[in-house]
């Protein structure tokens, strides 16, 4: 579904939502999500809004959410707090009869939506024709139902920043070269982390149609041109910085960011291994924390007894991220209540089938 297509499906909610006090709003969630007790389960992704992030069932990343959804059989309804690609999901794998809404539809995921199935199927033409069946793809979680669709039907699998090392090395026991959809830069410095050289990966430009870099047989990495717009905002300059002003200063990012703010921090990993270094780091140690601004303040208000601060000082929270508000949710519980529940996502049941296959091909590695 593409963006405007997105937009002219979201229901406008009521003006007595939109208008309502923080307060009244969070009295009637609390009011209502006991009201519908077992029928509902709320997941909620940890760059979430305090607000929003209160109700939350459980927290997590996305996978591991669309897990815990799927194993909530008696729920009717599971009210995913995040974005469209991990509704899709949680659709996936959750029963028929169970219905997924996201609060609000608008909540997408800037790089997922920068690999269309549109563009991947013309990719594929052409690195068919270079380089012949050699290649496996392979896509990140952060990405639409359909790309991973596409990788299950053609022996690929899904995968995480916290397993996107295993599953590179499985895949490159399987074909001799990788197609890693849509981050850039998980691809390169998950590539390097296994030793695999810059110079045997090339970036595949899906709006040019062509590679920016020489990609010959040496080449085992074609990384798609996506990229996170929280992570990529991220700088060597503010690494440099943050230690000119503060030499005690420990760097912690996300892999999402690029490689050469992950090389030279101090520690990188997934959103789960952040928030592990952060609850067991010694008190009073000081820490620059490049990921969305979201989960960096809730680390700091929780963590007192540590110097947490954010990697970029002018860096504000996901867009997309923050879409879903306290209105929109209240909203959501407020229609299911009623009976006539919006916003639901459904993912056709072809495109889930395949889908599915690469999720288990992760899951069997795991």
């Amino acid at each position: 579904m593409g963006l405007a297509e997105t937009f002219l499906k979201q229901t406008q909610i009521p003006e007595a939502y939109r208008y309502a006090s923080k307060d009244v709003l969070t009295e009637e969630g609390w009011r209502l999500k006991e009201q519908l007790g077992s029928r509902i389960y709320i997941p909620g992704h940890h760059y979430q809004r305090d607000e929003v992030i209160q109700f939350a069932d459980d927290r997590g990343d996305s996978l591991r959410l669309a897990q815990l959804a799927a194993a909530k059989k008696e729920a009717d309804y599971i009210i995913f707090c995040g974005v469209h690609f991990m509704a899709e999901t949680a659709d996936i794998l959750t029963d028929q009869r169970q219905k997924v809404i996201l609060p609000d539809r608008r909540a997408g995921c800037a790089m997922a939506d920068m690999a269309t199935i549109h563009q991947l199927e013309r990719a594929w033409s052409h690195l068919q024709t270079q380089f012949g069946d050699t290649i496996l793809p392979m896509t990140y979680i952060n990405s639409t139902a359909e790309i991973k669709a596409f990788c299950g039907r053609h022996g690929g699998a899904t995968l995480t920043s916290s397993n996107a090392g295993k599953m590179m090395q499985w895949a490159l026991s399987q074909k001799q070269r990788i197609l890693f959809l849509p981050d850039q830069h998980l691809g390169r410095n998950t590539g390097v982390q296994l030793g695999i050289p810059l110079n045997d990966m090339v970036v595949w430009d899906p709006v040019r149609e062509s590679f920016e870099g020489n990609a010959g047989e040496h080449t085992q990495v074609i990384l798609w041109k996506g990229f996170c717009t929280v992570h990529e905002r991220f700088t060597a300059e503010n690494i440099a910085d943050c230690r000119r002003e503060d030499p005690d200063v420990q760097i912690l990012v996300h892999p999402e960011c690029d490689y050469e703010v992950v090389s030279q921090a101090d520690f990188a990993g997934s959103t789960k291994y952040i928030i592990d270094v952060i609850d067991h780091a010694a008190a009073g140690s000081h820490w620059a924390i490049g990921t969305e601004m979201n989960l960096v303040n809730r680390l700091k208000h929780s963590h007192p007894h540590l110097h947490i601060r954010s990697l970029n000082p002018m860096m504000c929270a996901c867009l997309t991220m923050n879409r879903i508000d306290l209105p929109h949710f209240v909203w959501s519980l407020a229609q299911i209540a009623a009976g006539t529940a919006d916003n639901i996502i459904s993912v056709p049941d072809a495109v889930a089938r395949d889908a599915v296959l690469a999720l288990e091909r992760m899951l069997a590695q795991s």
